[in-house]
């Protein structure tokens, strides 16, 4: 075999393997999360299940500031975010570029095209399910948060929900203090408004007024609001495989984003007893057996 012949074969076995290389490293579908946490790990091996893709996992922090480098060196089509820092980096991708979230409070917002995935907060329709059934004095309920918030969580509930839009605590506070006419108020998930010291003044608020706070957590309930629905989380792994038929779908040209965000399918009820004795609210018997905790 001749120079010339020997410099071609080994031209060619070089780029055959370097071939190989880059298909074996090239991931279709990118998961966003850190799989040392329980619940990435569970959703991680639901999209394992269902995924009919190759797929590359990498943590928040390798990714924050160059995601969209990441995406073009892998030639990835689509992202799975975990978690709100995942979901923050996945945001700045371009609108085309199908994103799938999990294990945040509430969806980003609904303007986004090619997103969507699954979200823990209960949205307003929950809480009204369950005030119509167990507690049907409280027939007019306010809601003071961001505007990202309300359309996040109350966007398809009924008049018997008023809203107002308010953009900081301070805010936060001086709406509530000015409500008239209304029976309870459903908090939202925001710990930006929501500060200890916001808390501290629409919970004397609620006691002086006698309207009963709604809210959104066991701590909520354990420091005065009669109640808070709080989502349950024993069927992640669920999500995961749900999130690796929508991966699927993307993949072959399927705009995902006609699929609604998806909140949790259950909730664990919290209860406060002492709160609606001091504002003569009736507790059936049926809902404080469903309750998960009672306080006090």
């Amino acid at each position: 075999m001749n120079n010339c012949s020997v410099i071609l074969t080994f031209l060619f076995a070089t780029l055959l393997v370097g071939c190989f290389s880059i298909n074996s490293e090239a991931a279709e579908v990118i998961v966003v999360g850190d799989s040392h946490l329980k619940p990435v790990s569970e959703v991680i091996s639901g999209i394992r299940k269902t995924l009919r893709a190759s797929l590359k996992i990498y943590s928040p922090s390798e990714v924050k500031g160059s995601l969209g480098r990441i995406v073009e060196k892998e030639d990835a089509k689509v992202v799975v975010a975990l978690g709100r820092d995942a979901l923050e980096e996945a945001l700045r991708l371009p609108p085309a570029f199908p994103v799938i979230f999990d294990l945040v409070v509430i969806p980003p917002s609904a303007t986004r095209p090619h997103t969507t995935g699954f979200y823990m907060a209960a949205p307003a329709r929950e809480y009204l399910e369950l005030i119509n059934s167990y507690f049907r004095s409280l027939r007019r309920i306010s809601v003071v948060a961001r505007r990202e918030q309300l359309s996040a969580l109350t966007n398809d509930v009924s008049s018997q929900i008023t809203t107002r839009n308010i953009k900081n605590s301070f805010e936060f506070v001086t709406a509530i203090q000015q409500l008239d006419n209304v029976d309870a108020i459903l908090l939202l998930p925001d710990t930006s408004i929501l500060t200890a010291s916001a808390m501290e003044e629409v919970n004397l608020y609620s006691f002086r007024r006698r309207v009963p706070l709604l809210g959104f957590s066991e701590r909520n309930v354990r420091e005065g609001a009669l109640l808070a629905l709080v989502g349950n989380m024993g069927h992640i792994g669920s999500h995961g495989r749900q999130i690796g038929e929508y991966a699927n779908k993307a993949l072959r040209g399927i705009n995902i984003g006609q699929f609604p965000p998806t909140p949790p399918s259950r909730f664990d009820l919290y209860l406060n007893t002492d709160t609606a004795r001091k504002m003569n609210i009736h507790i059936p018997d049926e809902i404080m057996r469903r309750a998960k905790r009672v306080y006090p």
